[in-house]
């Protein structure tokens, strides 16, 4: 039936189709039965409690597929443990001019210049409030592409702030290679700055509220064994509950020949650091059951799909817990 759905959607331009399918899944989760688990998670308990959240199975969606909060409540039923929406700015966006989004289909690949095209804080909110919220929840967060590097804090904070009571953990994107200059934001002394800032702010909002809401840090795949160690021991002194390896590379040189290797190298040297102290949070490239394992076996507790989920349909997310299921240790 997806081969059905994918050859339609595959006939208009890939954001045509990313947009027109969140519609349709936003819709459908309106008029569906939301609270009734798919026999996918049901038959699949893989329940492991991580950064102080109990998460139903290891597989999420990744962030970037629902940015605006609008269809949470459909991808439940299809089968995830959590979800990661986002990245949401402080003020509405409109991203990198069009086309920003391209397919590579012999790869089962897409190339990603979205820019962190974002509805802004508030109408995010109210998209948010319209969905159930009946699924682990992740909101991803960014800064606006007109505030300077170094005014940055700001925007991080300010969204820190607005989700804090509506997310089960808060991830902080510093790694988009889409909008200018973000990147510098994991060279050790901004990271530095960075998270003694939000790790401050959750403290307070930890105790305005009573409830201590998780940070993780989502990184590149364009990192040496050095900004890798760096990084590991920010995480550590800054108490970050998690990290999310990789985003999007800004290479491809390997496209012919091994895409998914740069995630997976990064996933296994945070690991080697971490060990099991800080969770890891592998995506990038999971297509198949093999993939998925690939990563748990680098060292990620946890993974999360996009190209895959598109390319392969909801069916793939029932076939890597088939596999999973019979070796994944909580």
């Amino acid at each position: 039936m997806y081969s059905l759905i994918r050859s339609l959607l595959f006939r208009l331009d890939p954001e045509t189709s990313h947009d027109l399918a969140l519609r349709l899944l936003a819709l459908t989760s309106r008029f569906s039965n939301t609270r009734k688990p798919v026999q996918a998670q049901a038959e699949h308990d893989q329940s492991l409690p991580l950064m102080g959240i109990r998460f139903p199975n290891p597989i999420g969606l990744a962030a970037g597929l629902d940015k605006q909060g609008t269809a949470r409540d459909i991808f439940r039923r299809l089968g995830f443990g959590f979800v990661e929406i986002g990245t949401v700015t402080p003020e509405p966006q409109p991203g990198n001019p069009k086309p920003r989004m391209f397919r590579l289909e012999e790869h089962q690949a897409l190339i990603n210049r979205m820019g962190f095209n974002s509805v802004g804080l508030e109408q995010f909110k109210k998209n948010l409030a319209a969905t159930s919220g009946n699924i682990v929840t992740g909101i991803n967060i960014g800064k606006n592409a007109t505030t300077p590097i170094n005014e940055s804090i700001g925007d991080y904070l300010t969204c820190l702030r607005e989700v804090y009571t509506l997310a089960d953990y808060i991830a902080i994107n510093i790694s988009s290679p889409n909008t200018e200059g973000l990147r510098q934001l994991q060279d050790r002394e901004l990271l530095d700055t960075l998270l003694a800032s939000l790790n401050r702010e959750r403290e307070h909002l930890s105790d305005k509220t009573g409830n201590r809401k998780p940070l993780a840090i989502k990184v590149a795949p364009d990192l040496d064994h050095s900004q890798v160690n760096a990084i590991a021991a920010l995480i550590r002194s800054h108490s970050i509950d998690g990290i999310i390896a990789t985003n999007t590379t800004v290479s491809r040189p390997g496209v012919e020949n091994h895409p998914r290797q740069p995630s997976t190298q990064i996933i296994k040297l945070l690991h080697d650091n971490l060990q099991d102290e800080i969770p890891i949070i592998g995506v990038g490239g999971i297509h198949s059951p093999e993939s998925a394992l690939e990563k748990f076996e680098a060292g990620a507790r946890l993974i999360q799909l996009y190209t895959g989920l598109i390319y392969q349909g909801p069916a793939l997310v029932k076939r890597i817990l088939d596999a999973t299921g019979k070796i994944h240790r909580p």
